[in-house]
């Protein structure tokens, strides 16, 4: 093999996918789960019409990275019961929180343990911004925190999901507690469909 063979097969490696990519990658994967997975959330009679779920435009302003979760300072006691959407009281731990800015506004969320389960370091945010109740789901959107290698978390509301009740009452989700709601509209993630009314 020539030198020039070489370097002409070398530029067609696939390069890393830029963010917007892999982020359409993610949700064009979730789509083909829900429309056609044995665990989708879908009533099984509407998942022939399903054609994805809608999503504000990806916004990389909205990737908050190096966050550190810091110890609870707030009033309510760290462990608590989380209200469900089906009028059920989860175990819960305010596991610690998140200071960050968005448009120049600063902000902050508790993150959470929800469950018996021992905690594998990962943390549940679910928050109340500007659309809920209009463009996304009135109690709230959901993300799930892993630590980075350095111990650090990124919060990418681009990953931001409804919980499983949107789609069918059978499921039991947990409500977003008051002190996660955001005095800013958080246009990223999922968002409900035109005139879905929720």
């Amino acid at each position: 093999m020539t030198e020039a063979t070489h370097d002409h097969e070398h530029h067609h490696h696939a390069e890393p996918p830029d963010y917007p990519s892999a982020v359409a990658a993610y949700r064009a994967e979730k789509d083909h789960a829900f429309k056609h997975g044995a665990n989708s959330p879908i009533p099984p009679e509407e998942r022939e019409a399903f054609e994805g779920l809608p999503y504000f435009p990806v916004n990389e302003e909205l990737v908050l990275e190096g966050l550190t979760l810091e110890p609870y300072q707030g009033d309510e006691p760290s462990t608590f019961q989380i209200p469900t959407s089906d009028n059920k009281l989860r175990p819960a731990r305010r596991a610690g929180t998140f200071a960050f800015e968005v448009d120049g506004v600063s902000l902050q969320l508790t993150g959470y343990e929800v469950g018996d389960t021992p905690s594998d370091g990962t943390i549940f945010l679910p928050f109340l911004d500007g659309t809920s109740g209009q463009e996304t789901y009135g109690p709230g959107r959901y993300l799930d925190l892993a630590p980075d290698d350095d111990g650090t978390y990124a919060i990418d509301f681009n990953l931001a999901y409804h919980p499983l009740c949107v789609f069918s009452p059978n499921f039991s989700c947990p409500l977003t507690p008051a002190e996660n709601r955001l005095p800013v509209r958080i246009e990223a993630g999922e968002r409900l469909a035109e005139g879905s009314g929720h």
